[in-house]
């Protein structure tokens, strides 16, 4: 993908137009009129088929022209006709007041454009989940579907139910009341129903509440024509009245899916379809990365209202995630350039920082009143900045209480959308107002600004991530989230990125998922006498696995058997093993000694599993054969006594006195013979030692008596 020299677009608009109004005579007619705006990310608009730039250059020409008619308004509210608000930022002094461009702007507008296109194409990413199939047999199988960026995809779950193509209103554009029909259910314990409907005539968010409101459990939207899936997304303006309220999951599916579930259900078929969210996001490890791209703008109608409800409702879910190590979240904020040759122009000076380098819509789309998109941009780079800092401090949570502050504290409505303001948010948090400023730089300086630079190429999207073309997004494990901006549905999308059995507590809550070891145990290995079980509740659903009690492992499949194993397993339920007590006396099967298995201890015999017996020791003359004694059989021993008096199981007390006597003389003699010996050696020694001194001491008597004589002589 190659990045784009100049961030210009041509973007066909619908308007009404009085009659008479600019030489257009029939008023009950739509016209379509090319509008000039700058691209967010400095990329194409997101567009489901390859670019066509022969087409577009016909687009291009025809536009500089004259003014398009059609005589129906938008079909859908898809990525190309009413996907998102878009700023048009320099319509009003390139365009007279129906929207034709004035002749020398439109022509140069027309060359940029021509040369933008041939320079790079934007890469927006579908996000899409698994629909499978299950009956009738002919179309059974599994299949991709388009997951919708409104209502609440049930990631990391699945939902199961039957199909059902209406007979009247199949495009849902009115409400199924007037036609009395109802999905739901007439008995307990039905399964949900999907509603098969046709893509046309109204808005996606439109179909998904009438459907809703008739029972409908999900809404399977058919493409109307055969091409690769499109992402259904939601109006900015009109059409956004059920937006809030939309709660089940809707997906798009191919023509020629739909053609086969249709003509599955018009044959009375039993169409029957899993959607499975499972695998739609990533779940490597015990940790969710997410980002949130987002806006400090609060006056852009209901995206800007939808998106801080979020950062209000979920602040508080996010920093207890964020303080506990479970996830790395990070905020962005969208910005693009200016064309060169538009640098010193008006509007590009009021919407724009750093000399056209970053820049955002007029929030109020009135370049003559109100705040400017460089504010905007401004307090974009105000947010980054504290969110560095705060990271920096390691406390990056405080982006939620200074964003959430922020509007309240410094609204646009009240003129308080200020830096003045801003500066004094950012005090009572405590944080760094100096390196904050110095983070910020100067807007009105010709140079790259390093925080910004960085977030226009974090738009670009890398491996399975698109482009960044939706505000707001929320991207979590690298893949964008579809639907609404809601907490309990942002934090089921959070939860399902995580390993399984790796989920926070906060994950397994009764308002996130249900306990499905509640019921029956999960169907896994259970031992009630010890209150011991496998069934281990997952965000993801429940899992077999023998646990760890004690510090004790028990091993096996988790689902007919657990065993415990390694030191310590006879404390739990005995190991396993057999254990009779009689007369108060304990035996057991199971040793500590060795890490599994049990065998009967002596004088038993058995499997040490379900039974150890007792051996008859004297029925069997193992022991106690000695002539004139008398043999008795115990539990797990025996008792011999000889010429009327007990011996102990093994040998005759008598016996053993016999030992233990001759032990202690043979200690006796022995510490007689080592002293003995000791002393013998010591006097031999002495001897010797003396008999090599004894000799020198009389040389040397001798040699003195010799001198003495000597001295007489003389």
């Amino acid at each position: 993908m190659k990045r784009l020299a100049v961030g210009v677009w041509l973007a066909f608009a619908w308007t009404e137009q009085p009659a008479g109004d600019c030489g257009d005579s029939d008023s009950s007619h739509a016209r379509t009129h090319a509008a000039v705006e700058i691209a967010p990310a400095r990329l194409l608009p997101p567009h489901p088929h390859p670019l066509d730039l022969a087409g577009f250059r016909r687009s291009l020409d025809l536009a500089a022209s004259s003014s398009w008619e059609s005589p129906s308004p938008p079909q859908d509210s898809n990525r190309e006709a009413a996907g998102r608000r878009r700023s048009s930022l320099w319509w009003s002094s390139l365009t007279n007041r129906c929207g034709r461009m004035r002749g020398p702007v439109r022509w140069a507008v027309v060359v940029v454009v021509m040369a933008m296109v041939e320079a790079a194409a934007g890469r927006f990413v579908v996000e899409k989940n698994s629909l499978r199939v299950t009956s009738p047999e002919g179309i059974k199988g599994k299949y991709e579907c388009a997951i919708g960026n409104f209502g609440v995809p049930q990631y990391g779950g699945t939902l199961h139910g039957w199909v059902e193509y209406p007979k009247s209103n199949q495009k849902a554009c009115k409400s199924f009341e007037d036609f009395d029909i109802s999905f739901k259910s007439t008995r307990s314990g039905g399964r949900p129903k999907f509603v098969l409907i046709d893509r046309g005539q109204c808005y996606f968010t439109t179909k998904a509440w009438n459907a809703q409101n008739a029972g409908a459990a999900a809404v399977l939207v058919v493409d109307d024509k055969s091409e690769p899936l499109i992402t259904m997304d939601n109006p900015d303006d009109a059409g956004t009245e059920h937006l809030e309220n939309i709660t089940i999951p809707s997906v798009l599916i191919t023509k020629k899916l739909g053609d086969d579930l249709k003509k599955s259900a018009e044959n009375g078929d039993m169409v029957s379809v899993l959607l499975d969210w499972r695998e739609s996001l990533p779940h490597p490890d015990e940790r969710v990365e997410y980002e949130f791209w987002t806006n400090s703008n609060d006056e852009c109608g209901p995206k800007c209202d939808m998106q801080m409800d979020f950062v209000k409702s979920f602040r508080g879910t996010a920093q207890i995630l964020e303080k506990k190590g479970y996830t790395q979240f990070t905020p962005h904020y969208i910005t693009w350039y200016c064309p060169e040759a538009f640098v010193v122009s008006k509007q590009c000076k009021s919407q724009c920082i750093n000399h056209g380098r970053y820049c955002a819509p007029d929030p109020e789309q009135d370049f003559s009143q109100g705040y400017d998109g460089k504010d905007v941009v401004v307090q974009n780079l105000h947010q980054i900045c504290v969110f560095k800092a705060a990271n920096e401090s390691g406390k990056p949570w405080l982006w939620w209480d200074y964003v959430h502050d922020f509007s309240i504290r410094c609204p646009m409505k009240e003129k308080k959308y200020t830096p003045e303001c801003a500066v004094h948010v950012i005090k009572s948090l405590g944080l760094d107002v100096e390196k904050i400023k110095k983070c910020v730089g100067d807007p009105e300086a010709d140079e790259e600004n390093p925080v910004l630079k960085a977030e226009q190429d974090a738009q670009i999207g890398h491996d399975k991530r698109g482009d960044v073309t939706i505000l707001p997004t929320l991207v979590i494990n690298n893949r964008q989230y579809r639907g609404k901006l809601d907490k309990s549905a942002v934090l089921k999308a959070v939860c399902a990125g995580f390993e399984e059995t790796t989920e926070p507590a906060i994950c397994l809550s009764e308002d996130v998922q249900t306990n499905e070891c509640l019921e029956n145990n999960g169907g896994c290995w259970q031992d009630r006498d010890n209150n011991v079980t496998a069934c281990k509740d997952t965000f993801r659903g429940r899992v077999c696995e023998c646990p760890v009690v004690k510090g004790v492992k028990f091993v096996g499949d988790g689902y007919t058997n657990c065993e415990a194993s390694g030191i310590g397993r006879c404390e739990i339920k005995n190991g396993g093993c057999w254990k009779e007590t009689r007369n108060g006396k304990t035996i057991s099967a199971c040793s500590n000694e060795v890490s599994e298995g049990c065998k009967c201890p002596p004088g038993f015999k058995g499997d040490g599993i379900k039974s150890c017996e007792d051996i008859d020791e004297c029925k069997e003359k193992l022991y106690c054969q000695c002539k004139g004694c008398s043999c008795e059989n115990t539990w797990g021993s025996y008792e011999c006594s000889c010429g009327g008096k007990e011996a102990t199981s093994a040998v005759g007390w008598s016996f053993l006195w016999v030992i233990f006597f001759g032990l202690v003389l043979a200690g006796v003699g022995a510490y007689a013979v080592y002293k003995y010996r000791l002393r013998s050696y010591m006097d031999s020694e002495i001897r010797a030692i003396m008999a090599q001194y004894m000799p020198l001491d009389n040389q040397e008597a001798a040699n003195q008596h010799h001198v003495a004589h000597a001295g007489d002589d003389i």
